[in-house]
């Protein structure tokens, strides 16, 4: 495989002058438009993979209120969707997050929320992979009709091969370039909106049947977050609801191969935000309607089913034939997101490696396809590793990590949304527009996400948090959270002792747009 080595290069101002220390990365350029980094923002996040993992545990959460509970969750990644699109209009650059805090706050704060992406994009791959596998098994077993099929899953030598065969395919799409990955994208997210849809349909048509017990009539009190039991069933909804919105900010991670990189990944970003929204709330309030959020029968909180609604939904309500539908767009949903998910962490990796926070392997691009190549096949081991170990360790542990993922996304959206506000400080009085979109919108969505980041850290020490297994005493939800961010603490300490110049601010150096004009 040759790749290139893209670090001394800088991109300017049009006088030859580095622009303050940001670098071009060799990235294929003008390879996506609005609707290819749209779609590949709505595929990242796997709407269809999110619903039928986190239907039942929000239900069981708050109870009805779970749409409102939706648009709850919605409302600071909107916000921080706002102040990702003005830094990437100022610092289009694939390193987002890592690249925008550096300038704003410094190398070390820049660092750890780099890594606080990174992390939870390897934990989200490897269960991506593992939800793709368990799929791959029951569709096979629907398709042949044999029981026995379908409980190969059940083998975890099966599950464990098959599930690093699937990383291992998604890892070579991503690596042989953008345009592949949005021809396979195209399909993937048309397949499972539209069978999302007539799930949708074919709910509200069954609503109030006979054949379904539990259903319940639409109230508008559904939507009153207000109306939820206790803050603290309210914020652990919110946790799951925010789980489900993430990996929007991926088609930023890409902004560099975009055409108009300034605004195009901005605007796509809030478009696959509505998407998403108007897709989750329309089915929260169909499935409620049409078996209730009770922990009895189809029930949306049946322990039993919570955590997969929608294998137990889709034949009772799309029937034995479309219902099978329902399963392949599952897994096109999780595969289709395996995909795209690469994109931000090998991205993320190749800016901090460029800019000299990483080892300089990781800076090399593919000469014939322009990709992160070493970073990308970096990720697909490291998932690989990550899912296997957990597998091996335990079920539980494994289930706690993605528990753990809502602390690191609140960390580096947190971060990111009061680096905007910072870096803009000397815009923000310029014009309303300035003060709402780079400093109100940003700041108050920081500040909701480093509230739930808080209260979450806190329920996280109660060994019942989770899967109710415990470290010592400690919920293994804090030790696995905290945990994984302290490593990035030891690994940046090593990388300071390694790369001092960037850690001193001379590769990449903090400014605002008024200290930039004046320099």
């Amino acid at each position: 495989m040759t790749e290139l080595d893209v670090r001394p290069q800088a991109t300017d101002h049009g006088d030859g002058a580095p622009a303050d220390g940001m670098r071009t990365k060799g990235l294929s350029g003008n390879s996506v438009g609005l609707l290819g980094s749209a779609v590949i923002g709505v595929s990242t996040v796997a709407p269809v993979y999110c619903l039928t993992s986190t239907l039942g545990s929000t239900a069981g959460e708050v109870g009805v209120q779970m749409p409102a509970v939706f648009l709850a969750g919605f409302l600071p990644m909107l916000l921080v969707a706002f102040a990702y699109r003005e830094l990437n209009r100022a610092m289009p650059d694939c390193g987002t997050s890592f690249t925008w805090t550096v300038k704003a706050f410094g190398p070390k704060v820049g660092w750890m929320c780099g890594w606080g992406l990174v992390i939870a994009t390897i934990i989200v791959l490897s269960n991506l992979a593992g939800v793709a596998t368990s799929y791959f098994w029951l569709l096979a077993g629907e398709i042949t009709g044999s029981a026995s099929v379908a409980a190969l899953d059940d083998s975890k030598a099966v599950h464990i091969l098959t599930c690093l065969a699937l990383i291992a395919i998604a890892t070579v799409i991503s690596y042989r370039g953008m345009t592949a990955t949005k021809g396979v994208q195209y399909a993937l997210v048309a397949l499972q909106l539209v069978v999302l849809a007539v799930f949708v349909a074919m709910a509200f048509s069954k609503a109030g049947s006979a054949e379904f017990a539990t259903s319940l009539d639409f109230s508008w009190s559904w939507l009153n977050p207000f109306a939820v039991q206790s803050f603290a069933a309210f914020t652990a909804g919110l946790s799951l609801s925010i789980f489900m919105y993430w990996g929007w900010d991926a088609c930023l991670t890409a902004n560099e191969e975009t055409s108009g990189s300034d605004r195009t990944p901005g605007r796509a970003a809030l478009v696959a935000m509505v998407v998403l929204v108007g897709s989750y709330l329309a089915t929260g309030v169909a499935a409620q309607m049409v078996v209730g959020s009770g922990e009895s029968g189809l029930g949306l909180a049946n322990p039993e089913t919570s955590d997969n609604v929608f294998a137990a939904l889709a034949g009772p309500i799309m029937g034995p034939g479309l219902g099978v539908l329902l399963f392949v767009a599952v897994l096109a949903s999780a595969a289709a997101s395996l995909q795209t998910t690469f994109i931000p962490v090998a991205r993320t990796v190749l800016a901090m490696s460029t800019y000299e926070a990483l080892p300089a392997s990781y800076a090399r691009v593919h000469e014939r396809f322009r990709t992160p190549g070493r970073a990308t096949v970096t990720a697909g081991v490291a998932t690989g590793v990550f899912y296997t170990l957990m597998t091996l360790v335990s079920e539980h542990v494994l289930v706690d990590t993605i528990y753990a993922l809502g602390l690191m996304i609140c960390f580096y959206y947190a971060l990111t949304a009061f680096a905007c506000a910072w870096y803009f400080r000397a815009d923000l009085l310029k014009s309303g527009r300035d003060l709402v979109f780079k400093g109100l919108f940003p700041v108050v969505g920081g500040l909701l996400l480093a509230a739930v980041f808080g209260k979450t850290l806190a329920d996280m020490w109660d060994p019942a948090y989770g899967s109710g297994s415990s470290v010592f005493g400690v919920g293994s939800v804090f030790v696995i959270g905290v945990g994984l961010l302290a490593l990035g603490l030891v690994i940046m300490f090593v990388m300071r002792w390694k790369s001092p110049a960037f850690f001193r601010g001379e590769v990449l150096t903090k400014s605002t747009p008024a200290l930039v004009a004046e320099s």
